[in-house]
C-alpha cells in the first residue's frame, strides 16, 4: 500500500490521500464482512480472497480467517498478478 500511495503522490497528493482512504474503507468493510471479496485460486490459495479498492485500479489480497481480516498485499490490477502472487499459491511440480 505504501508503495502505491508514494507512486501516486508523485503526481497528486490529494489522489494519494484518496487511495489511502479507499483502502481504509475497504479494511473497515472487510472487518464487518470478512467473506466479502472473491476467491481467485489461480492467483492465491484458499482461504485468501481479493477485494476491489473502490475508485482505483487496485486489488487487496486478504486473509478472511483472521480477526480482523488482514490485508496482505495491495496491487495494481494491471501488474503481472500471477508472478507477484506466486508465494501465495501452492506450486505443483510438473
Amino acid at each position: 500500500m505504501a508503495e502505491a500511495v508514494r507512486w501516486i503522490a508523485r503526481d497528486s497528493r490529494p489522489a494519494a490521500r484518496r487511495l489511502r482512504a479507499a483502502i481504509a474503507d475497504l479494511a473497515g468493510l472487510l472487518g464487518e464482512h470478512p467473506q466479502l471479496g472473491t476467491a481467485r485460486p489461480e492467483l492465491a490459495d484458499e482461504p485468501l480472497r481479493f477485494g476491489v479498492v473502490r475508485g482505483f485500479p487496485y486489488l487487496a489480497l486478504f486473509d478472511p480467517t483472521t480477526n480482523p481480516p488482514v490485508i496482505l498485499r495491495v496491487l495494481h490490477g494491471a501488474r503481472d498478478l500471477p508472478e507477484l502472487l506466486r508465494d501465495y499459491r501452492d506450486e505443483q511440480p510438473i
